[in-house]
């Protein structure tokens, strides 16, 4: 098969996930890898605690809220912590930091396995089912994850393969009608609703899911890691990637079960 038709089956593989056992060996391997992030972040008790949310977030358990997540953890023996839940919820949303400059550092770590000039940018939405109306984006709307119309978020995501692997390289929320106005500025219930939420004043308006993907791409193009085709699952997205592509000099296909 040619390099295209692997890639498309290791693209379809992509849903497979494996958590392995998190053993003393493979928590030490996690903090090595929390602390390549320590320059992020603005002090060291907020480094500190990013591989112990990492390592909430891998244990198993479907809740992934602050309170089971904080008593699935094992903290460092010598860590004197009287209320590891109030810890965790303070680094999550009590202490803020530059997420982009952590995007960039995770893509630049993992491009020094996986980049080849081979690779291949992959976009697709990423959706997830959700009870209530106060986490953002959520409305009824096409729920990838259920194959039908839902309550959900929805994420623009690019992933990259590569004849050596795959990896996620980012994704931002979109924001659907109910939350931010296609006709101009948010009405006054859309700000409450937004502020309440914690959306950035600056991302605090309407963009179509390929204006998100397109602004992605150009993130991820100005940071230099090497690709031979755009690829999407999106057929309403395709006329943009097609433009994007012919302005760079990239092929673009649609991949097999594109909605």
């Amino acid at each position: 098969m040619n390099r295209l038709g692997d890639s498309v089956h290791l693209i379809l593989a992509m849903n497979r996930t494996i958590t392995p056992e998190l053993e003393p060996a493979v928590l030490e391997r996690l903090s090595a890898y929390a602390a390549l992030f320590r320059p992020d972040f603005c002090r060291h008790d907020q480094a500190r605690w990013t591989g112990i949310y990492l390592q909430g977030l891998l244990r198993d358990g479907e809740r992934k809220s602050i309170e089971p997540l904080a008593n699935r953890v094992v903290l460092p023996p010598d860590w004197q912590v009287s209320d590891p839940v109030q810890a965790l919820q303070n680094f999550v949303n009590q202490s803020p930091w530059q997420e982009q400059k952590v995007w960039k550092r995770y893509r630049q770590h993992l491009a020094q396995t996986f980049a080849s000039p081979q690779g291949i940018f992959v976009l697709d939405d990423t959706s997830w089912p959700k009870q209530g109306n106060d986490s953002v984006g959520v409305q009824r709307q096409y729920c990838g994850a259920l194959g039908k119309r839902a309550n959900c978020q929805v994420a623009v995501s690019w992933h990259y393969v590569s004849p050596t692997g795959h990896f996620p390289l980012t994704l931002q929320l979109y924001l659907p009608d109910r939350w931010v106005s296609s006709q101009g500025p948010p009405s006054v219930a859309q700000r409450r609703r937004l502020k309440a939420a914690g959306v950035p004043e600056k991302q605090q308006y309407f963009r179509t899911k390929g204006q998100i993907a397109l602004d992605l791409l150009d993130q991820l193009k100005s940071e230099g890691l090497p690709s031979a085709w755009t690829c999407g699952r999106c057929r309403c997205w395709l006329r943009q990637l097609r433009r994007v592509a012919a302005g760079v000099g990239r092929a673009w296909a649609v991949l097999p079960g594109g909605r």
